[in-house]
């Protein structure tokens, strides 16, 4: 590149040769530019100012957008006329105009009804009443309402579903049965399972909210202060686990206690974490009819096992189905369940544990708790399910869930009822001491 000034490039192009008129034009404009090379900032910002009404502004291209509309075809330009003023028609007195306008007559109130005043003012009663509504109030709980809030605080159908499971774990343990200990039993899971589901929602406030399912919540509504809400849980935990490890035995009140824990601690944050929590929440839905049968029996046996495997199967379609026609309030919610996250496999895995029901049924005699009838009348029921089941992951719409989860209402106390009848019993003592020694006699 060459380093020639710019004003020394005059007399270069004045020594060329003008041939033509696009020599001669572009010749004269680098003259031109030439000329102007010298100017400093300031006197280009003093042009610039100069020749503000050349440029092209922001006004410029809202007036282009006005004048221009998108069509089907293209651009096209707007050519509506501009409509008179509605003042000067009017001021014409036009007789063409004013006969097209219809009068509208009229109204004359009914005789005997009294029309309130613009100018009538607010009673100061009603103003009083109205400005203390809007202003915070201090939370004042009456008594006459806790038996109700501390019934929805912890959730009293689950709950009492939860203790009818450890009493069906209690009557299905081959034991004579005991009332003392069936009384302290279940009112230790009752209390357990009120301390879990209270806090619970204590964590779940500002979830709840987002849910029509969980809007009406008593911590969420403001009926209960969130500090009265744990001491309630504290209360029913300290003295529901001290009653299962004093009053029933040391492994019940453990397991009620790693109950607890499983699903306040695991459960409830895996909710807005990972799918995983359903899989968490059936173990914990599992340990009831296990309780139970450790609340007779005092140790862990394989049909206690069975019992809660019946449970952990029994809610995933249970679960699956309810969560899939709330998947619109989980999602609002923020909580990861496999309606909103994995669909299909939501779906695959009510039909497996559906289906796997059968295959526990057919356990029970083979593990010594039921007798050969107990998978024969439980087939009907179990094969019911699945064939909803198989429905609701063949088609996946409201209504096939809707059928599986009230069809999962009724099959779980079908179920544990079929297998209490069921139930193989234990033989008494004296007969098994008889049994060997009518059998020497014989030979």
């Amino acid at each position: 590149m060459y380093k020639t000034p710019c004003s020394r490039l005059t007399g270069v192009w004045k020594c060329l040769p003008r041939y033509g008129l696009l020599g001669v034009s572009v010749q004269q404009k680098l003259i031109a530019n030439a000329s102007r090379s010298h100017m400093s900032v300031s006197s280009l910002i003093q042009l610039c100012r100069k020749n503000q009404a050349e440029w092209i502004t922001f006004q410029h291209f809202c007036f282009l957008k006005r004048q221009y509309v998108k069509s089907s075809s293209g651009l096209c330009q707007r050519a509506g006329p501009k409509q008179e003023p509605v003042a000067s028609v009017l001021d014409d007195r036009d007789d063409s105009v004013v006969s097209h306008v219809q009068q509208i007559p009229a109204l004359k109130p009914q005789p005997g009804t009294v029309l309130p005043s613009c100018d009538q003012a607010e009673p100061e009663a009603a103003r009083a009443a109205r400005l203390e509504a809007r202003q915070w109030k201090e939370l004042k709980v009456d008594y006459s309402d806790l038996p109700g809030i501390y019934a929805r605080l912890s959730k009293i159908k689950l709950t009492a579903l939860v203790v009818t499971t450890a009493a069906a774990g209690y009557a299905m343990a081959p034991v004579p049965f005991d009332p003392v200990t069936f009384l302290m039993a279940s009112v230790g899971t009752f209390l357990s399972s009120c301390t879990a589901n209270s806090i619970n929602q204590y964590f779940e406030v500002p979830f709840d909210s987002n849910m029509n399912r969980t809007k009406n919540r008593p911590l969420v509504r403001g009926q209960i202060s969130p500090l009265h809400a744990v001491s309630f849980a504290l209360a029913c935990g300290i003295s529901g686990v001290t009653l299962l490890t004093l009053g029933v035995n040391p492994l019940t009140g453990f397991l009620g206690a790693l109950n607890i824990f499983l699903y306040t601690c695991c459960y409830t944050p895996l909710k807005r974490l990972s799918i995983t929590n359903t899989w968490v929440g059936a173990v914990v839905g599992a340990i009831p009819p296990v309780m139970g049968w450790t609340a007779a029996t005092g140790s862990l046996d394989p049909g206690a096992l069975l019992l809660g495997a019946f449970l952990f199967s029994w809610q995933f379609p249970h679960f699956n189905a309810l969560s899939w026609n709330l998947r619109e309030d989980y999602s609002r919610g923020g909580y990861r369940m496999m309606s909103v996250t994995h669909p299909g496999l939501c779906k695959r895995v009510a039909l497996r544990h559906s289906v796997g029901l059968i295959g526990l049924s057919a356990l029970g005699p083979v593990l010594d708790v039921t007798t050969w009838t107990f998978p024969l009348v439980s087939l009907p029921i179990n094969l019911y399910i699945s064939y909803l089941a198989f429905r609701f992951y063949h088609n996946g719409d409201r209504q096939n869930a809707r059928k599986l989860f009230f069809c999962s209402l009724w099959h779980l106390p079908m179920l544990l009822l079929l297998a209490l009848t069921c139930k193989k019993r234990p033989v008494p003592q004296d007969e098994a001491a008889a049994a060997p020694s009518t059998t020497s006699l014989a030979l």
